[in-house]
């Protein structure tokens, strides 16, 4: 007679296990938004920091972060095998050539990329500008920052536009005026 209601199914299992992941959800959110928005404001910082006083490279590297939606700590694998590393998501394929920019070991430049948010956005920032340096083309870095073949560049410069104009509206795209 009870073998019937003893029996486990589907529903009872998902119920089971959900009931103790929702409550350990609700115990555990506040406190990871918290460490969320407090990493949210540091990587904030490190992108004034890295834009030196340049409104145009601090949004730059704003569109480059939003579209990249990296966090500290983050090391998501890619299909080719390379990582894509904290906040700004720097290719592994970059540690060895900041790692001997830097005169530090790859291993090190690595963790630092993952874990140290000042550090990757200098990392990103140096990026882009070499790519700026080398094209010439403000849009061409923006897309070289991501990869190098030119319909993936196009694609992604086309996706940071998009990022920026979310975040900063029109003036996203008006010219820096200097003092007269």
């Amino acid at each position: 007679m009870f073998a019937n209601v003893l029996r486990p199914t589907l529903f009872g299992q998902v119920s089971r296990l959900w009931l103790p992941a929702s409550a350990l959800m609700l115990m555990v959110t506040p406190a990871h938004a918290a460490i969320r928005k407090a990493d949210e404001a540091r990587i904030a910082g490190c992108i004034h920091g890295a834009a030196a006083g340049r409104p145009w490279l601090e949004k730059t590297l704003w569109g480059l972060r939003d579209q990249e939606a990296g966090w500290i700590g983050a090391e998501v694998r890619n299909t080719n095998g390379t990582h894509d590393l904290g906040p700004l998501q720097i290719n592994t394929w970059w540690v060895p050539r900041i790692a001997a920019l830097v005169g530090r070991p790859a291993p090190e430049v690595r963790h630092w990329l993952r874990f140290d948010a000042c550090f990757n956005v200098e990392a990103a920032r140096w990026i882009f500008l070499a790519a700026l340096s080398d094209t010439g083309d403000f849009w061409k870095a923006v897309g070289v920052y991501h990869s190098p073949t030119g319909w993936r560049q196009r694609r992604y410069a086309l996706n940071v536009a998009k990022r920026l104009k979310r975040r900063f509206g029109e003036s996203a795209f008006a010219p820096v005026l200097s003092a007269p």
